[in-house]
């Protein structure tokens, strides 16, 4: 059984924020740096951490 991704909350939580907020990142500052505190303690494990590196938006991997 594949190991959850550790940093696949805060991803989801930026989902539903954007969404939440029609995509206004201003309004998601605070789950985006949560995102970015779990990167940097798991960006070695985490899929969800590769591509929030590059300033993008984590795929959409949450059930809602």
């Amino acid at each position: 059984m594949p190991q959850k991704d550790p940093c696949q909350k805060q991803a989801c939580d930026i989902q539903k924020c954007l969404q939440a907020n029609k995509y206004m990142e201003s309004q998601c500052e605070e789950v985006i740096r949560e995102m970015r505190r779990c990167c940097q303690t798991h960006a070695n494990n985490s899929i969800c951490c590769s591509g929030f590196k590059e300033n993008k938006t984590p795929e959409n991997r949450c059930s809602t």
